[in-house]
């Protein structure tokens, strides 16, 4: 079984001119984010200023989802969006970019061949959920953004608190039972590499 559990108090956090960064997961692990060799690359980032500007990440393709907060995104000369908590945008990091409004994102970056999804899931305490095989998902991560769930994989229990990162690389991918100990915010990851 290829998985592993990232804590909150594994990850990096950098500061930018407009707040903080915090990288989640990078693939393949040898790959860094200023060289841009990455397949795929996940973190969150608190925009702490009203007006922001986004990095040009050229041959980079991006995926953005508000977990708190609000903004109005600006793509020049394409079209400008409104996104509130668990709404999301896809767009190409050489669109020159900005945003109004103060919030924590997720972000999934892409380069090449490699796509992904995102998309959040709710759990009320003491539900499962079984989260289905799909059998063209290289990689499965599961973000707890708030809460605390047990994780139920072929007859493993594995707990995730609030701020953990759970990564799946196997095929096929197993069906998780996913258990909410307390009412939680999830943010799934399927990325085809």
């Amino acid at each position: 079984m290829n998985f592993e559990i990232r804590k909150a108090e594994d990850f990096n956090t950098i500061n930018w001119a407009g707040g903080t960064s915090t990288q989640l997961f990078i693939y393949p692990p040898t790959s860094d984010y200023q060289r841009r060799d990455f397949n795929f690359r996940l973190s969150t980032a608190t925009v702490e200023i009203e007006e922001s500007d986004f990095t040009s990440l050229l041959g980079v393709s991006r995926k953005l989802m508000i977990l708190d907060g609000a903004i109005e995104i600006f793509h020049e000369n394409r079209y400008c969006k409104k996104l509130g908590k668990f709404d999301t945008d896809r767009f190409e990091g050489d669109w020159k970019t900005s945003s109004i409004g103060k919030c924590i994102d997720f972000n999934l970056m892409t380069r090449g061949n490699t796509s992904g999804e995102i998309s959040a899931l709710s759990i009320e305490k003491n539900q499962i959920v079984n989260q289905p095989l799909e059998k063209e998902t290289d990689f499965l991560i599961l973000y707890v953004f708030s809460g605390d769930i047990t994780i139920n994989m072929k007859k493993e229990i594995h707990h995730l608190p609030q701020g953990s990162l759970f990564v799946i690389n196997e095929r096929p991918l197993p069906i998780l039972q996913i258990n909410g100990n307390e009412i939680s915010e999830l943010i799934l990851t399927k990325i085809v590499n």
